[in-house]
């Protein structure tokens, strides 16, 4: 479940932050002409939160122990930043008052008639999915199974010593590939 919260999470945010997030009317001596930002003009930090949060995602399944715990929490954080960035970003202006004094050319221009769209609280709803996931892996991580240490360096008990393979049969070379084993070193 926390898998699924995860990626649902982060793809959501990621698709809210392509969308328009405000729109208004610039003002200017010839006339007024309409302008939009998307979520991602207004503020980056959901979309590089969702990537954080993949990334842990992933993460989470590939360390144990106290590992677990710490990219669990980083999980959980990043969702959490995710839904605080994109809630306080719902009703800000200022990136439409930028795009106006770059169209108008008087830095001074600011957005008349500004209006915000749904998509902040749907990719606070993506982070909400991920700080779930995060609270998920924290509470149930440790049972989870985690990737095998067969190949790890020093992940072995005791080594077998093994002969070495005899270049006149190929079974054997193939054999000892399969343990792990150099055919061609002496």
């Amino acid at each position: 479940m926390a898998l699924l919260f995860g990626a649902l999470g982060a793809a959501v945010t990621l698709l809210a932050t392509r969308q328009r997030w405000a729109e208004g009317t610039a003002t200017v001596a010839g006339g007024a002409f309409p302008l939009t930002a998307k979520g991602s003009d207004v503020t980056g930090v959901p979309a590089a939160l969702a990537i954080v949060g993949l990334a842990a995602l992933v993460a989470v399944f590939a360390v144990r122990r106290a590992g677990r715990f710490v990219v669990s929490g980083l999980l959980a954080l990043s969702g959490a930043g995710i839904a605080a960035a994109s809630l306080t970003a719902a009703s800000d202006g200022s990136a439409l008052d930028e795009k106006a004094a770059k169209a108008s050319g008087d830095t001074s221009a600011t957005v008349d008639a500004l209006g915000h769209t749904g998509w902040p609280y749907v990719a606070a709803v993506g982070g909400l999915l991920i700080l779930l996931a995060g609270v998920l892996a924290l509470r149930y991580g440790r049972l989870w199974p985690a990737m095998s240490g067969r190949y790890e360096r020093g992940a072995a008990g005791a080594r077998r010593t093994a002969r070495p393979a005899d270049p006149e049969r190929p079974e054997e070379i193939w054999k000892a590939l399969d343990r792990g084993e150099d055919p061609t070193g002496a």
